[in-house]
């Protein structure tokens, strides 16, 4: 016996889709810019609506039942639906916009000086680049496709993916702190020298350990949160930066920046990843296809 629409406790049912998604009330309120309070006690009264529990109480975490799981899964597939309708309702025909969420790195390092080639190609799209860390939602006003750099992961959650390149890491520096310096005929040399650290000191410690320098402690040197901070440090003089050869290929080429040795440390993978790659906008299409073709031709020059 199906119940009637008027009956569905829709803002019960929102709220326990944003907690399952998240397994956390605080985030689900976060998102719904309501209280805690109001995520739980909307969730309570679905649970009592249904008769069933949906969630088991954990110490400082919650876990999906398998009835939870049951309705998260039918339920988070339907509001997508519904997004993604209201999506299209809302895009106009006349208007070509591609929404890209793209990890700092990448945007400051590869994407935003290529972006006037695509804008070039294809002057009828727009592009709208959201510079964010973490994965979006891809719903409504969001990015439609993302560009992700992982250590580990090939894949995410309700979401496609395509590998784009592997990355790796080197030691680069500007030609005048080189030629001001020691000089660096081996990678014990770097000592001398001031490293620059993405995130944390794990990037360096790995490069020395492949060099065979594992009794190497770089504990030392500025911080950037990003690659491209620590590569535009780099090319100002302040140190010695690990950046994949791929992202500074430019500069390299022009020699505003030198790779003094050979050793590369494999450093995680690029992936395009969307809710449907099949059902990309011709917009976010075109987008994609001149990635990966501009990735594949910088890839194939000799840096």
């Amino acid at each position: 016996m199906r119940m009637k629409r008027g009956r569905l406790p829709l803002t019960a049912l929102r709220s326990f889709e944003a907690a399952g998604r998240h397994l956390s009330f605080s985030r689900a309120a976060e998102e719904l810019f309501v209280s805690q309070a109001a995520i739980s006690r909307q969730v309570r009264e679905l649970e009592a609506f249904v008769g069933h529990p949906l969630f088991e109480r954990l110490h400082r975490r919650v876990e999906l039942t398998e009835i939870g799981y049951k309705l998260i899964d039918r339920l988070t597939r339907s509001l997508d639906e519904i997004d993604h309708c209201l999506s299209e309702i809302q895009a106009t025909p006349m208007q070509s916009l591609v929404k890209v969420s793209v990890e700092p790195s990448f945007a400051g390092s590869w994407l935003v000086p290529r972006l006037n080639q695509f804008r070039t190609l294809r002057p009828d799209i727009d592009v709208s680049v959201d510079v964010d860390p973490q994965l979006v939602e891809f719903r409504t006003h969001e990015a439609e496709i993302a560009i992700r750099h992982s250590l580990t992961e090939r894949s995410w959650p309700r979401t496609q993916s395509v590998h784009l390149f592997d990355t790796s890491v080197t030691p680069v520096l500007c030609p005048a702190l080189l030629a001001s310096g020691p000089p660096l005929m081996e990678p014990a040399d770097l000592r001398h020298y001031t490293l620059l650290h993405e995130e944390n000191r794990d990037g360096w410690l790995c490069w020395f350990e492949e060099a065979g320098m594992a009794e190497a402690s770089p504990a030392r040197g500025p911080i950037f949160p990003d690659g491209a901070l620590a590569a535009q440090a780099a090319l100002l003089g302040h140190g010695v930066a690990l950046i994949d050869p791929l992202m500074v290929s430019r500069e390299l080429r022009e020699e505003d920046l030198v790779q003094p040795f050979e050793v590369e440390v494999p450093w995680g993978a690029y992936w395009l990843v969307a809710p449907d790659l099949a059902a990309l906008s011709e917009p976010a299409s075109a987008f994609a296809a001149w990635l990966k073709e501009e990735l594949g031709v910088a890839q194939a020059k000799p840096t």
